[in-house]
């Protein structure tokens, strides 16, 4: 890690897919890490599904040693069904990061493409652009992974921006 990084975690939920992606900043200077997605088992059951969200990210966490975490806020959903279940596999993703003893924000969608493309309704490809823009190294091959990145990418610039009011 390069002295004065931090590290952190951005992670976009879903019961389906989890994205996770992992940027060091240091100033305004981004570093790309790592990043993926966890899926899980369609043919499970919820309690298993949202048990390995849990453990997946919790390794992760273990492995990559990041120092905050960021996820994506749910947005309202027209199934209410799908929108309780990519609640539960939210609230999973929370937990495990709490548990972790990391500090953990939240962002909202909108506000997380507002910061990465400069538009708050930018479209998924809009995002996977901006984010091998702003991270070359990055080997998202996901829209979750991208968006994963997004949210880290979202959380730099967002705390950046409350030190420099703090000073």
């Amino acid at each position: 890690m390069t002295i004065g990084a931090i590290r952190i975690l951005g992670v976009d939920p879903g019961l389906r897919t989890t994205g996770w992606g992992v940027i060091e900043a240091a100033g305004s200077r981004l570093s790309f890490i790592g990043c993926g997605s966890i899926e899980t088992d369609a043919a499970a059951s919820l309690a298993e599904r949202l048990a390995a969200i849990h453990r997946l990210l919790t390794g992760l966490v273990e492995r990559e040693g990041p120092d905050e975490a960021a996820i994506e806020e749910t947005f309202v959903n027209r199934d209410p069904q799908s929108a309780l279940k990519l609640g539960q596999a939210r609230g999973a993703a929370l937990a495990s990061l709490a548990l972790t003893g990391l500090p953990v924000a939240e962002y909202a969608a909108n506000l997380i493409k507002k910061t990465v493309v400069g538009v708050g309704h930018a479209e998924k490809r809009q995002v996977a652009m901006m984010v091998r823009m702003l991270l070359p190294a990055s080997t998202a091959r996901t829209p979750d992974a991208a968006d994963a990145l997004a949210v880290a990418i979202c959380h730099a610039q967002h705390r950046a921006a409350r030190a420099r009011g703090a000073a």
